[in-house]
């Protein structure tokens, strides 16, 4: 066992050798002017390497300084458009030119014509009120939903063909207007529609960035707003069009490629939940065909239609779950 007083000294030596090899570590580089030597050695490095590559590093910082700024710009754009989607642009994007007034009159012209078929079914208030609210608010805006789906899925498979029209006409020498000129009278709708307000829009005198801006809040992918950034760069920054569309088509198409193996590896997921969601259905009509009396309490009795509201209540919860899972992005 040590000596208390030989401890104490073994404790100071150590605590004395950790101080001075943090000091030496710290302080030596500022004391004796190693640091200072150092900096003095990689500004004259730094000077001689700037020299030599001054012009063509200059014009590569402004470039880059150009890029960035554009898609700082353009992100603070993205930003505020992300907001909630009116009813007006909706319609927009579903390819009508309906007013919204109009769409509140047809709405409600279909709801109370469903409850009124209702009404001849059955007299349940409830039942008829339920009717009522699902034609006027559920299936008009499903209806909506659908085609503007369908829009964009036409506009999608037609797209890549577009942008390499652009780009074999750019590699032949006509001007960037002329591609889109070619688009807008030749290619399949939408994309020719679409195009051709990008066309009439030049005419008013608006940059074809904008104008593909606008082609992006009429018809919301990615891929458009891609189109539209790269075109708002080149505008800004100059650099090889031809090549940065080539590139951006190759995209899309890797982005398809990809959509349809989703789609095939999910296939079976999706026939599953389809069998799963439309089981009870189906057996509710088989029981129905077989025995009706004994299925007819369901409808008949109070306690049956709350039954039959509960089930279809925790059906749609269920399927609406399993699409959810069966749905990827990419």
């Amino acid at each position: 066992m040590l000596d208390p007083v030989m401890f104490q000294i073994a404790i100071i030596a150590m605590v004395t050798i950790s101080v001075g090899g943090l000091a030496y570590v710290f302080l030596y580089p500022l004391l004796s002017g190693e640091r200072k030597s150092g900096q003095r050695m990689k500004a004259v490095a730094q000077r001689g390497t700037n020299s030599k590559t001054s012009a063509g590093t200059a014009e590569t910082h402004s470039r880059r300084k150009q890029v960035q700024d554009s898609l700082k710009e353009l992100e603070k754009n993205e930003k505020a458009k992300k907001k909630r989607i009116s009813l007006r642009d909706f319609i927009v994007q579903a390819g009508f030119s309906l007013q919204v007034r109009t769409f509140y009159i047809i709405s409600l012209a279909f709801g109370l014509f469903v409850a009124l078929c209702t009404f001849f079914v059955t007299t349940t208030p409830i039942v008829i009120l339920g009717a009522f609210a699902a034609g006027t608010f559920g299936f008009p805006r499903w209806v909506l939903s659908f085609m503007r789906s369908r829009r964009q899925k036409k506009f999608l498979a037609e797209f890549p063909n577009a942008i390499d029209v652009i780009v074999r006409g750019v590699k032949a020498g006509l001007p960037f207007n002329d591609t889109v000129r070619m688009i807008a009278s030749e290619s399949a709708e939408p994309v020719k529609s679409e195009f051709r307000d990008v066309v009439e829009s030049q005419s008013i005198g608006l940059p074809i960035a904008e104008g593909l801006a606008r082609v992006y809040d009429r018809v919301p992918l990615p891929e458009v707003n891609f189109l539209a950034i790269v075109i708002a760069i080149q505008s800004q920054s100059g650099g090889n069009l031809a090549e940065a569309l080539s590139n951006l088509s190759r995209v899309l198409r890797e982005r398809k490629k990809i959509q349809g193996k989703i789609k095939a590896m999910s296939q079976e997921a999706k026939s599953s939940a389809a069998i799963i969601a439309a089981l009870p259905f189906m057996v509710m009509l088989l029981v129905y065909i077989t025995t009706p009396e004994y299925i007819a309490l369901l409808w008949e009795e109070k306690a049956g239609q709350m039954m039959l509201l509960g089930s279809a209540v925790w059906m749609s919860l269920g399927i609406l779950t399993m699409k959810k899972m069966i749905n990827f992005d990419f």
